[in-house]
C-alpha cells in the first residue's frame, strides 16, 4: 500500500497545469487539515495501513504553514503505521519555504523533496507563469541541502513556447551543476481546463513532434552522460534514487489518495475524492463519504493500464500481458521495441513514441 495526499493550494495558478488546484483563500486552515485526518480515520477504520511510501502532491504542499504541516504530518501517524515508510516525498516550489520550514519538514518525516523549478531561464519562467526567479530556485535548493535533505528531485519542462535547444541545454547544465539525486523532465502538453489549451486552440501556441523529440533526446543524452539513469520516459536518477512511490504506480500497486481531487486504487476499485475543497471539508468533517466516480476495474482494464504504464519503464512489460503478438514483428523491424529477459522494452528510437506504441499493443 502507498499513500498520496493532495494539497490543492497555489499562490499563483500556472497556465499549463491541469491538476485540481486553487488559491488558498481562507481554506488553507486547520479545518482543511482536520478534514484530511478525518478521511484518514475513515479509510483506516478496522485495519492497519502501513504505507511503504508517502507522497504529498498538489498544488503546493510546501505552501502550508509550519503549524498546519506539523498538525497534518503528526496526525497521520495516529491513523497509519508510518514506522517503516521507505520514502516520504513532499512537493515544494521555490519561495514557499525558508530554512526553518525546510528543517521542520525534514524533522516531521519527509526524506525526499520534489522541487518544481521547471526552468532556470527568466523568460521561460515568465512564459510558464511561474512566480519565482532563477535565483529563487537555486536558493531554494541550497536551503533544502542545508536542512539535511539528501534526496532531492528537480522538475524541468521542455517544448515550452520560445524555448530553443540552447536554452534547454542551459537548463540541463545548470540543473546538473546542482547535483540533485533525481530529475523529472516533462514535455509540455496542453491539458484540459487550462489557459495554455485555450491559447493552443486559438493558434497562439503550437505543437511540433519533431521539436519535442529533439529536446527529449537532448535530455537523455546529457543526463545519462552526467550519471543519471533514464528509468522511465520522464524520469532520471542516480543509482538507488529512483522514485519508489512513482514506481509503485507504474507497477500497478494499490494506493490510497486523501484530499480533494485525489485518486485511489485499492483491491480493484478506483475512486476520486470530491474535487471541491469546500465541499470536501464539509463532507469529511461531517462523517460523509467523500468518494466520487467509483468504478470496479476489470482484469482487462488493469491489463491495458499495465501495458501503458510498464512500457514507459526501463524494465519494460512482461510479454504475457500482451493480448496479441501480432504488432511485435512490425514494431521490432522498425527498431522501436525489443525483447529482454521475457519483457518487451522500448529501444532508444521507441522512447519518443511510447504512447502510440502502447496504443498499438493494447
Amino acid at each position: 500500500m502507498h499513500l498520496y495526499l493532495h494539497i490543492p493550494f497555489c499562490h499563483h495558478i500556472c497556465p499549463y497545469c491541469g491538476f485540481y488546484k486553487h488559491k488558498p483563500g481562507n481554506l488553507a486552515n486547520r479545518d482543511f487539515v482536520d478534514a484530511i485526518l478525518a478521511e484518514a480515520r475513515l479509510r483506516s477504520a478496522g485495519e492497519i495501513i502501513a504505507p511503504k511510501t508517502v507522497y504529498f502532491g498538489g498544488g503546493t504542499p510546501s505552501l502550508l504553514s509550519p503549524t498546519l504541516l506539523s498538525h497534518l504530518m503528526r496526525g497521520l501517524a495516529e491513523h497509519f503505521d508510518l514506522r517503516n515508510v521507505l520514502e516520504w516525498t513532499l512537493e515544494a516550489n521555490p519561495a514557499t519555504f525558508d530554512l526553518e520550514k525546510a528543517k521542520l519538514m525534514r524533522e516531521l518525516g519527509a526524506n525526499r523533496i520534489s522541487l518544481g523549478i521547471q526552468s532556470f531561464q527568466e523568460e521561460t519562467l515568465k512564459t510558464l507563469g511561474r512566480d519565482h526567479s532563477p535565483a529563487d530556485a537555486i536558493a531554494a535548493y541550497e536551503i533544502l541541502r542545508e536542512a539535511g535533505f539528501e534526496n532531492i528531485s528537480i522538475d524541468l519542462m521542455f517544448s515550452i513556447p520560445g524555448q530553443t535547444t540552447s536554452l534547454w541545454q542551459a537548463d540541463l547544465e545548470q540543473a546538473v551543476t546542482l547535483q540533485p539525486e533525481h530529475f523529472s523532465a516533462y514535455n509540455l502538453t496542453y491539458e484540459e481546463d487550462t489557459e495554455f489549451l485555450t491559447r493552443h486552440q486559438s493558434g497562439d501556441l503550437d505543437t511540433n513532434e519533431d521539436r519535442d523529440a529533439d529536446l527529449f533526446y537532448q535530455a537523455i543524452d546529457f543526463l545519462e552522460a552526467s550519471g543519471y539513469g533514464h528509468y522511465e520516459i520522464s524520469n532520471y536518477a542516480r543509482p538507488g534514487f529512483e522514485s519508489q512511490h512513482n514506481r509503485s504506480y507504474w507497477a500497478g500497486a494499490d494506493y490510497l489518495g486523501l484530499g480533494p481531487g485525489a485518486v485511489s486504487t485499492i483491491k480493484g476499485q478506483r475512486w476520486k475524492t470530491l474535487p471541491d475543497t469546500a465541499a470536501y471539508v464539509r463532507a469529511s468533517q461531517g462523517g460523509f463519504d467523500t468518494r466520487t466516480d467509483i468504478e470496479l476495474l476489470s482484469e482487462e482494464d488493469r491489463r491495458t493500464e499495465a501495458i501503458a504504464l510498464r512500457l514507459r519503464t526501463r524494465e519494460g512489460l512482461p510479454m504475457n500481458l500482451l493480448p496479441s503478438l501480432d504488432p511485435l514483428e512490425s514494431l521490432t523491424q522498425q527498431g522501436l521495441v525489443e525483447e529482454r529477459m521475457g519483457n518487451l522494452v522500448l529501444t532508444r528510437a521507441g522512447k519518443a513514441l511510447a504512447d502510440p506504441i502502447a496504443a498499438e499493443l493494447v
